[in-house]
C-alpha cells in the first residue's frame, strides 16, 4: 500500500497535493461551460493582473484551460476580443442618478466612469485603438447626450458639449506631457531657459501616482476641468447659445 504523504500544518500542503489541487482547479474550469462573457471576463482579469501587451489569445486559453481553438467559437479575433473587453469596463459605469440637477448626473457618471478606468488601467488605451465605438460606448454616448437633453440643453449645444468633452466623457483625458520619468524640482538650467513652466512645477500639489505634469493630483486636475466645463455648458444654455448665432472666424489668407 502506498503511504501518503504527511501534510506539514506549518508549511501546507506537500508537492503532491499541491500539484494535485492544481489539476484540479484546472479541471474544474474546464467543466465550467464556455460562452463569451466568461472568454471576456477572464480577459479582463488577464489584462488587470498581467497588462495589456501581454494578454494572447493563447494565454487567455491557458488561463481558462481550454485550447486556444475553443475561444474562437465566442470572439472571431483579438480585436474583437478587445471590444468586447471594452464594453465590459463600460457596463461597469453606473447609470444615472435620479437628479433634477443635469451637471450632477452628468459630473457623477463621469466619475464612475473615472473609477472603472482606474480599476482597469489598460482600459483607456485600448478604447482609444479602437476604429469605432463598441456597442456598449455608443449605448453609454447616447445615455449621456440623453442627460445633456433632459436637463435642457438643445440639440445643437449637446452636439458641440459632446465634441468638447471628448474622452472625459469616458472618464479620461490625454495629458500634454509624457510624465512616466521622476518628478521633482526642476534642473537650474531648465528652469532658467523657462522660467514659467518652472513656477507651475513649485506650485503643483504631488500625487506619487500621477500621470499629469509635475506629480499634479490627477484626480483634482480631472475634477477641476471637469467643472469648468459643465459650469460653461450650463452658461451657454442660460444665453440660449446657437452655433448659428456664433460668429466663426477664418484664417487670414
Amino acid at each position: 500500500m502506498t503511504r501518503q504523504q504527511p501534510t506539514d500544518k506549518a508549511t501546507g500542503p506537500t508537492t503532491d497535493e499541491a500539484a494535485h489541487e492544481a489539476a484540479q482547479e484546472a479541471a474544474d474550469r474546464q467543466r465550467i461551460p464556455l460562452n463569451r462573457d466568461r472568454v471576456l471576463r477572464a480577459a479582463v482579469a488577464l489584462a488587470d493582473a498581467t497588462g495589456i501587451d501581454a494578454l494572447s489569445m493563447r494565454k487567455l486559453a491557458q488561463e481558462l484551460g481550454v485550447v486556444p481553438m475553443a475561444l474562437y467559437k465566442h470572439v472571431a479575433n483579438k480585436e474583437e476580443l478587445l471590444d468586447g473587453m471594452v464594453d465590459a469596463v463600460v457596463t461597469e459605469i453606473d447609470p444615472p442618478a435620479a437628479d433634477p440637477d443635469w451637471r450632477s448626473v452628468v459630473r457623477g457618471r463621469i466619475l464612475s466612469a473615472r473609477r472603472a478606468l482606474l480599476r482597469h488601467p489598460w482600459a483607456a488605451r485600448v478604447i482609444e485603438s479602437r476604429t469605432a465605438p463598441t456597442p456598449a460606448v455608443l449605448a453609454y454616448l447616447d445615455s449621456m447626450a440623453g442627460c445633456f437633453r433632459s436637463g435642457g440643453l438643445s440639440a445643437d449645444l449637446t452636439h458641440h458639449v459632446m465634441h468638447a468633452m471628448g474622452s472625459r466623457l469616458l472618464g479620461f483625458s490625454q495629458e500634454l506631457f509624457d510624465t512616466s520619468g521622476p518628478s521633482g524640482p526642476p534642473d537650474p538650467a531648465m528652469a532658467a531657459r523657462y522660467p514659467h513652466i518652472a513656477e507651475l512645477a513649485a506650485t503643483a500639489a504631488h500625487d506619487g501616482g500621477s500621470t499629469v505634469a509635475g506629480g499634479c493630483d490627477d484626480q483634482f486636475e480631472f475634477e477641476f476641468a471637469l467643472d469648468l466645463l459643465l459650469n460653461g455648458f450650463e452658461t451657454l444654455n442660460r444665453q440660449g447659445w446657437t452655433s448659428t448665432r456664433t460668429t466663426r472666424r477664418t484664417p487670414p489668407t
